[in-house]
């Protein structure tokens, strides 16, 4: 299966940010991406894996029971 490329703008809208914000990531180098000639691609694959790293699961608290007792 082919990866297919996209632009910073699909990047962009996919993320739900500006244009910045995938730019920032490529020229820290923190997602991979392609250069085809002048222009730069991300991989589809690269942002589903940057999502998935970045992504923080929630902490399910049991509630205690000295909280249930009235004062």
């Amino acid at each position: 299966m082919v990866d297919r490329l996209l632009t910073v703008d699909q990047v962009a809208a996919r993320l739900g940010t500006g244009l910045r914000f995938p730019r920032r990531l490529i020229e820290e180098r923190r997602i991979t991406f392609v250069k085809v000639g002048r222009h730069v691609r991300i991989p589809e694959s690269a942002v589903d894996e940057y999502v998935s790293a970045h992504t923080v699961e929630p902490i399910i608290l049991r509630p205690s029971s000295a909280y249930r007792r009235a004062a």
